[in-house]
């Protein structure tokens, strides 16, 4: 499966990835504005967090679902039963984050998500007319005010070669959101499964920005953008012994947004986080 890569400045960029999403499930953006110093500076202050112990202050709230998720209570990939091999923080402005690392990922998730609503407005402008009649409102008006796009902060460990057998840091998932925007990790091991079934690594330059569709988005465009499968395999040799650290922004609505007859963004929310292991 070939990648397009689309230069963020181009003149035809909007139409363009707009396609990608559509033909693939997802996009990769060059030339854009995500700030690279910043990413690293993040990825570097939050892997001296993840290895202290004042993580433990912030475990996370199943009713708020932010702060700290251990290893321990990580998700189980839907139709998985192995726990993924992973940590997380989950960063709401409202939410629980460490005061020496507030300011940085709020300036971050500032930045990425004016450009996942940008990226959002692109996908309304070049939507058929037949698809997007069936959106119960515009795409950008959906995330206008919400409370509920997420900053995750994931740290995959070292590995120890005592994982369950089967275990991966991630297994093959779709994320329930609209858009997910994703800077290049620190290490390697992210792929997408292509529409020809096979898997394929996504570039680890940093240089690239990999945004793909979730799972609201594939229900309220009755599949006409299709959620991206997609996973993170175990490093072997030397990979094995480093940690991994990404940086993913998920791009939700509004509660009460009508995403199909079937489906609130908040019924579709809960049902996926009850799926995933982290609710009641």
């Amino acid at each position: 499966m070939q990648v397009k890569v689309v230069d963020y400045r181009a003149a035809d960029a909007a139409e363009q990835f707009t396609r990608s999403l559509h033909e693939t499930g997802f996009g990769v953006l060059v030339n854009h504005p995500i700030q690279q110093a910043l990413v690293e500076k993040i990825y570097a202050d939050w892997l001296s967090f993840f290895n202290g112990q004042s993580k433990h202050d912030f475990a996370f709230s199943k009713e708020k679902q932010d702060g700290y998720f251990s290893t321990e209570i990580s998700e189980t990939a839907k139709g998985f039963t192995q726990k993924d091999i992973k940590e997380y923080f989950h960063v709401y402005p409202w939410g629980r984050i460490p005061e020496q690392l507030r300011a940085d990922a709020m300036s971050y998730y500032e930045q990425a998500n004016s450009l996942a609503a940008e990226l959002l407005s692109w996908v309304e402008r070049y939507t058929p007319p037949a698809i997007s009649e069936h959106y119960r409102e515009p795409l950008s008006q959906m995330i206008r005010d919400s409370q509920q796009t997420l900053l995750r902060v994931l740290r995959y460990p070292p590995l120890t070669g005592l994982e369950p057998a089967g275990s991966l840091r991630a297994a093959p998932h779709g994320d329930i959101n609209l858009l997910t925007i994703l800077p290049a990790a620190n290490e390697p091991g992210l792929q997408v499964l292509g529409t020809d079934g096979q898997w394929f690594d996504v570039p680890c330059d940093f240089g690239t920005l990999i945004i793909n569709i979730g799972d609201m988005l594939q229900e309220a465009s009755q599949g006409y953008y299709p959620s991206t499968q997609h996973r993170v395999v175990n490093p072997t040799g030397e990979g094995a012994k480093r940690s991994r650290v990404s940086l993913p922004l998920f791009l939700h609505p509004r509660d009460e947004v009508v995403l199909s007859d079937r489906y609130t963004a908040h019924s579709y929310l809960e049902e996926r986080l009850r799926e995933l292991g982290v609710k009641s």
